[in-house]
């Protein structure tokens, strides 16, 4: 063993032989060779190359963590992939606006400072009928300015019981609003709030009253809640958080945010990266007078939306004006109305024998519409399938499927036109 250890090569050798920036080839040549001492010290036999290992280590720390992935799960809102694919015309917005300085906050008319609302605030009264908007970087983050302008320390909060949810990440509604400085008053019961509830409930210190979209969750059956225009007839401010942000017709039961704001809710609040088709972001739009109070929190310049996603923002924002464009070049819309079947047909003829085209069940994902299902279909490998989506994940590009019954599927509905190759070529390396 000794013998063995003494003939390990230096440090400085082995990161000669390693093709990358010198940091990086000794911080992989180290780590090689202490791999190797580890080996011999515990006994193992054998003489793997120390050199192989360190280069495949560089490489392996060379290569973007943050990478573009095939999602062939058929879940189209995949949290964990980044959610909402950008519809080409926002993609050459961000390019644009990275290149090069923007006038994020400036006014090129007057040379005067400008405020990075004004890229969209137009758009977003035109297509929801508002009197004012605003926009900062995530959902969560407008549902907490909203409470905190609008109620705020020392207010109270009115939420029925049934909208104490919890989402994704811990989000939960009562430490939003514990966080925002006000207090929380429940009303109601799991399954059935009635408008004299909320009646009794409301006083001197009531600040708003907090209506939640159940996005990733339904309660059916014996349940019963009050109508947003309802609410609102009560006297306090009401915050509308409405969820995935439909902007068209035709998804689900998701409420519509133009109908939330011709009801009077004074904030409506929505994410841009799900149904919207959009970026992160969180959009907040209502009445003038309690738009002016978000934007004038102290919050709003922490929670501010970024130069790039506010570019995608806009872009996606603008096909909304033609509802019919919109569905055919945002990507997610395209993929509700698309069950890909003509890309499973290519994919097994481009994959082979080991490949075949299966009914499977798609899912919208994101905490959006939890209950649609969406028929069509997919196509099975043939395989171990936990060793196949291992190795499809570890591939270039990485390829995320689902396992279904014991089966490997991958669901053409989220997989763009130009991947079907890609994604083909990446299988058939998977299988060897």
């Amino acid at each position: 063993m000794s013998d063995a250890l003494r003939a390990l090569p230096p440090v400085d050798a082995v990161a000669a032989a390693v093709e990358a920036p010198r940091a990086v080839a000794v911080a992989a040549a180290r780590a090689a060779l202490a791999a190797r001492r580890a080996e011999l010290l515990a006994g193992e036999a054998g003489e793997p190359d120390v050199v192989a290992r360190a280069r495949a280590l560089a490489a392996a720390s060379e290569r973007r963590s943050l990478r573009r992935v095939i999602n062939a799960t058929g879940v189209i809102l995949h949290t964990n992939l980044g959610r909402a694919p950008l519809a080409a015309g926002a993609q050459a917005a961000v390019a644009e606006v990275a290149e090069g300085y923007s006038s994020l906050e400036l006014d090129l008319a007057t040379g005067a400072r400008g405020s990075r609302h004004d890229h969209v605030e137009a758009v977003l009264r035109e297509l929801t009928g508002a009197e004012a908007a605003l926009v900062v970087n995530n959902g969560a983050g407008a549902a907490l300015l909203a409470v905190a302008a609008l109620a705020g320390p020392g207010r109270e909060v009115v939420v029925s019981r049934g909208q104490l949810v919890e989402i994704g990440g811990g989000f939960r509604v009562p430490e939003v609003i514990a966080q925002a400085g006000a207090r929380l008053v429940e009303v109601g019961t799991t399954n059935r709030t009635h408008l004299a509830d909320y009646e009794r409930a409301i006083g001197a210190d009531t600040g708003a009253v907090l209506r939640v979209h159940q996005s990733n969750f339904r309660q059916l059956g014996f349940v019963e809640d009050v109508p947003v225009a309802a609410l609102c007839a009560l006297g306090p401010p009401v915050i509308d958080d409405v969820g995935s942000g439909a902007l068209v017709d035709g998804l689900g039961d998701e409420p519509a945010v133009r109908a939330s704001v011709a009801a009077g809710a004074a904030l409506v609040g929505f994410s841009g990266d799900k149904l919207l088709g959009g970026p992160q972001a969180g959009l907040l739009v209502g009445r003038a007078d309690a738009v002016a109070r978000a934007r004038a929190h102290p919050l709003a310049r922490a929670l501010r939306i970024d130069k790039l996603s506010l570019a995608a923002l806009a872009a996606t924002l603008r096909l909304y004006r033609e509802p019919e464009r919109a569905r055919a070049e945002i990507p997610v819309l395209r993929m509700l109305a698309d069950d890909g079947a003509a890309r499973a047909q290519r994919l097994v003829a481009a994959i082979g024998e080991a490949a075949e085209v299966v009914p499977a069940v798609a899912r919208v994902g994101g905490g959006a519409l939890p209950l649609l299902e969406l028929p069509g279909c997919a196509v099975a490998v043939a395989g171990s399938p936990d060793a196949l989506a291992a190795r499809l994940r570890a591939g270039e590009p990485p390829v995320v499927a689902r396992i279904e019954a014991g089966r490997l599927l991958l669901d053409p509905r989220t997989v763009a036109d130009d991947e079907v190759e890609p994604l083909a070529a990446a299988v058939r390396a998977a299988l060897g």
